[in-house]
């Protein structure tokens, strides 16, 4: 079963060719969501996580609140493995499905149908996997003969079909979302949303940003929230109406 354990996880990105001068930091400080810091060489870098604690376990649906540059979506990017933290300890153990970037891994000069098998690989998936999903995974975008033509010739709507239905195919220990996804036309955006609903059901655990508590409250058992990359709430969701 997976799990997520975090011990003073930090992550600082460094910005080169910056001049470390007074004005200028202030700036900076007033116009993005990190820290703004230097080390003993003088580099200037941002802390955009600051020293997080917490564990994620099977059965919790875990929302991630906060202003924008609160370090949300990076706080994702790290449990997707996209960045490695720079100090601390990040354990991520399971199968993690991440929809962040659900058209990552296409090409437009593959065809429909070999797409689904790239980007089924990209999340992790053996040929043999996609293969036997490939036939719902066709049914479910309803592309029809489009998925013997190069993807260069698809609309914007049809390439999110597509990639909607490959990302949504993979069955995992983790699921990470940014938002709540809305693709495609009236009608398929109900069956997409029914489609996200049997994922989030069927996964142990979600980890989901949004900036609308409202709706993580409908959707999630646990609210965290950040400010400049630091915990400043966790709690059940229930305590949160209270």
């Amino acid at each position: 079963m997976g799990h997520i354990i975090a011990r003073d996880v930090v992550l600082d990105f460094p910005v080169y060719n910056s001049l470390n001068r007074s004005f200028k930091n202030t700036v900076l400080r007033a116009t993005t969501g990190g820290q703004i810091a230097s080390d003993s060489g003088r580099h200037v870098h941002v802390r955009s996580l600051d020293h997080l604690n917490f564990s994620f376990a099977a059965g919790e649906r875990v929302g991630l609140v906060g202003h924008n540059g609160s370090g949300k979506t990076t706080l994702l990017r790290a449990l997707s493995g996209v960045y490695t933290p720079t100090g601390g300890d990040l354990t991520v153990k399971g199968r993690v499905t991440s929809l962040l970037d659900i058209s990552l891994g296409l090409d437009p000069d593959a065809t429909g149908h070999e797409n689904i098998l790239l980007r089924g690989i990209m999340m992790g998936m053996t040929p043999r996997e996609v293969a036997a999903k490939a036939n719902e995974i066709a049914e479910f975008t309803d592309l029809g003969d489009y998925l013997s033509m190069p993807l260069r010739t698809y609309s914007s709507g049809m390439q999110m079909r597509l990639a909607f239905a490959v990302s949504t195919c993979v069955d995992a220990d983790i699921l990470l979302m940014d938002e709540w996804l809305s693709v495609g036309d009236a009608d398929f955006q109900e069956r997409a949303t029914e489609r996200l609903k049997r994922l989030v059901d069927r996964t142990p655990i979600l980890v989901l940003a949004s900036h609308a508590p409202d709706f993580v409250a409908s959707v999630c058992t646990r609210l965290i929230e950040l400010s400049h990359g630091r915990i400043v709430a966790d709690r059940p969701i229930e305590q949160q109406a209270a």
